[in-house]
């Protein structure tokens, strides 16, 4: 049934496509348009190079070694993602850019006139990068902390160093959360809007985006939609293949040890310099210019717009969709992980293609479904969740099944053995083992669905605002100072909403 669901948008599409005009064809073909295809492609194919690099090094500084503030960090460094990438990219151009405050501080300095423009691609690579490598870490901590060390250890015992022991036995076992974090990374940037927008890069998601609200002929849309779909669905097929048939877990139950930190020595403060240049730049810059943007306003007489109404409306939504994709992935990737076979891998593809396509697809499919043949469905909050977890259902599933991959299955077939059926097994064995994973899918669909914009502008019931759609009709219409108030809500509030998991962090960071 959730396959069914998530093949909604993609029949909307085929439809809509094969019923087009022949000129559709050509339109695609121009090379215009394949010029923007192979722009979005590098894009986050950089991007997501971007984040596993820093990713990867991040998650293992903060949970394998003796990093001074390794807790600290490790709750920092994922805090990132509470900032939608709209106010990410307006806060860089405000603080890096040409007449920005670096800018300031470096003329005063060193008589610097002008720094390079940061728009086009190598601002969105900056924005989607330090506002998306979180998904790596997430995901590769959970795997961390679920690994045994005894193979580091056996390793370490026969004279190999820290960094061979690394190489050659901790990252083979990281290789599918990296992937599931990669490929989020690599989803996410071929369906942002409001970054690539703000930095003027044309992507294909802002192609489309712009043809759907712009031209009253939607097919060409639908059929730019479609090549979205075939590039996710190459990614999807990378992915798979990255995995192997290589198995992850132990081969006999027991519970994990606790790991013995790793001794950075000399490494030590460079590696303290590096995790704090990152938070300093994904963090404390953007909320630092949201805060300066609310004191300017509120000294030329802005008024303090906190929308209590928006926020709660954010909170209860975004709780809503994190449950119900958190149950929606669950089956799913106890079925890819427990059941591995071509039919399973095509089931998580189709899983994944939700989160590829832009969230206004998604939403005018919905739309087009309910009008004809659910009119109860129309323009209610119940529509609007569905197309939440239809579009964020792959963040679940990326987390759940890199952490089911660490449980072995002799665990559950022990307790099959002594008569507990399947549906025991799972509640009583499985779900506990793979609670880090349950609890990190949750919070980044809670997150994620926070910030999300289109789905919400197109579905919500009339008169229903959050404090996303605040932010960014503020920030579309030039009042900055007037975004400043709820765009600090939206990250002050995900920030408070991670404190189940980084609590969780901050406890296994000990």
């Amino acid at each position: 049934m959730v396959v069914a669901a998530m093949l909604l948008p993609i029949v909307y599409l085929l439809l809509r496509t094969l019923t087009a005009d022949s000129d559709v064809l050509q339109q695609v073909l121009r090379p215009r348009t394949l010029s923007v295809f192979a722009s979005s492609a590098w894009l986050a194919l950089s991007v997501t190079g971007a984040g596993i690099a820093l990713g990867v090094p991040l998650a293992w500084l903060t949970v394998a070694t003796d990093l001074p503030g390794r807790r600290v960090f490790a709750v920092l460094i994922a805090l990132p993602l509470v900032i939608p990438t709209y106010i990410g990219g307006y806060a860089i151009v405000s603080a890096l850019g040409p007449r920005g405050a670096l800018q300031d501080l470096l003329g005063h300095i060193f008589g610097v006139e002008r720094l390079p423009e940061l728009y086009g691609f190598w601002g969105a690579w900056l924005a989607l990068t330090l506002f998306t490598y979180p998904y790596v870490v997430l995901s590769v901590q959970s795997r961390l902390r679920s690994i045994d060390p005894a193979l580091e250890e056996a390793a370490r015992s026969l004279g190999y160093g820290p960094w061979y022991t690394f190489w050659r036995i901790t990252l083979p076992q990281l290789r599918p959360a990296i992937a599931a974090g990669g490929l989020l990374v690599a989803l996410y940037t071929l369906s942002d809007f409001g970054a690539v927008s703000l930095l003027q890069f044309n992507s294909f998601s802002r192609a489309i985006y712009v043809q759907y609200r712009s031209a009253f002929d939607r097919d060409y849309a639908a059929a730019l939609a479609l090549l979205l779909v075939v590039l996710t669905s190459a990614l999807l097929g990378g992915e798979i293949w990255t995995r192997g048939r290589v198995r992850y877990h132990r081969s006999t139950a027991g519970a994990v040890r606790a790991r013995r930190r790793v001794a950075l020595g000399v490494w030590r403060w460079p590696a303290v310099a590096l995790c704090s240049l990152v938070v300093g730049l994904a963090l404390i810059m953007p909320v630092g210019v949201v805060i300066f943007w609310l004191v300017r306003g509120l000294q030329a007489g802005e008024p303090l717009r906190l929308v209590w109404s928006a926020a709660w409306n954010s909170m209860y939504s975004s709780a809503l969709a994190a449950v119900l994709a958190v149950f929606a992935a669950l089956p799913v990737a106890i079925l890819t992980v427990r059941f591995r076979s071509r039919l399973s891998s095509a089931f998580e593809g189709i899983a994944y293609a939700g989160y590829s396509l832009p969230g206004i697809v998604i939403a005018l499919a919905l739309v087009r479904f309910a009008s004809q043949y659910t009119p109860l469905l129309y323009q209610t909050l119940t529509l609007m969740i569905v197309a939440y977890v239809m579009r964020f259902l792959p963040q679940a599933l990326g987390t759940i099944r890199s952490t089911l991959l660490g449980v072995s299955p002799n665990v559950e077939e022990a307790a099959r053995s002594l008569g507990h059926s399947p549906l025991h097994v799972t509640l009583r064995v499985t779900l506990p083992l793979i609670r880090s994973g349950l609890l990190s899918g949750a919070a980044l669909v809670f997150l994620t669905t926070m910030k999300e914009l289109p789905v919400t502008l197109l579905l919500g019931p009339i008169g229903f605002k959050t404090l996303a759609t605040a932010t960014w009709t503020a920030t579309a219409e030039g009042f900055f100072a007037r975004a400043a108030a709820p765009a600090l809500l939206i990250i002050v509030m995900s920030a408070l909403s991670m404190v189940l998991i980084l609590r969780h962090t901050w406890n296994d960071a000990r």
